[in-house]
């Protein structure tokens, strides 16, 4: 039972964790790859040296579109609500086998067929509480897979509109400097990108 115990509290203790460092991962670092508005046209040279391109720092946009924030709460909040759900069920359980095992040491069943089923029942609350965590974790996940598909439409929506003259040929996507290294300040559109995110969000 000790075993038992153990393994339900470490197996939510991992749920939580990865649950959090998906959702990190995934919110801040995921859907970084290059975003560009291709055309058929081959790239223009302007001033015989450069061609037209553009970045968007992608941590900008998520700290600062409204949409994103507003996301990213929920999500945080749906989390944090599973937490407590699980943690508490976790605790009843512990209290339950504790008092099944001072039981089971005292001789306090009257038969061993009713201790057997006493066992029986907690080892099936164990296994309910073990599905319940992968429902809410599977729940967590495909509700974040869902927000970030609203984000990434939300953003290529706003890219083709922002780009309909087809100034730039390629925008990048950059995080913490993870795709541009270096490039000169009018080349970063970030600013203009949340802005017109949030203009179309109203």
């Amino acid at each position: 039972m000790e075993n038992n115990r153990l393994s339900i509290i470490s197996l939510i203790c991992n749920a939580v964790l990865a649950i959090a460092v998906i959702v990190l991962f995934v919110l801040f670092y995921g859907d970084k790859g290059a975003k560009a508005e291709s055309t058929e046209q081959q790239p223009v040279v302007e001033d015989g040296n450069s061609i037209p391109v553009a970045y968007i720092n992608l941590d900008s946009v998520l700290i600062h579109y409204t949409f994103a924030v507003e996301a990213n709460d929920k999500l945080m909040s749906k989390q944090e609500n599973a937490r407590v759900e699980l943690n508490t069920a976790a605790r009843n359980l512990q209290g339950e086998m504790a008092d099944f095992q001072r039981k089971l040491d005292n001789n306090a069943f009257l038969s061993r067929e009713r201790a057997e089923s006493e066992q029986q029942r907690i080892l099936r609350k164990q296994q309910d509480l073990e599905a319940k965590n992968e429902r809410l974790t599977q729940s967590l996940l495909e509700e974040q897979q869902r927000l970030t598909m609203q984000l990434k439409d939300s953003l290529d929506a706003c890219l083709a509109e922002f780009n309909k003259d087809q100034k730039y040929q390629i925008i990048l996507s950059n995080t913490a400097s993870d795709n541009v290294l270096y490039s000169t300040p009018q080349h970063d559109i970030t600013q203009q990108i949340i802005d017109l995110l949030n203009q179309r969000m109203k």
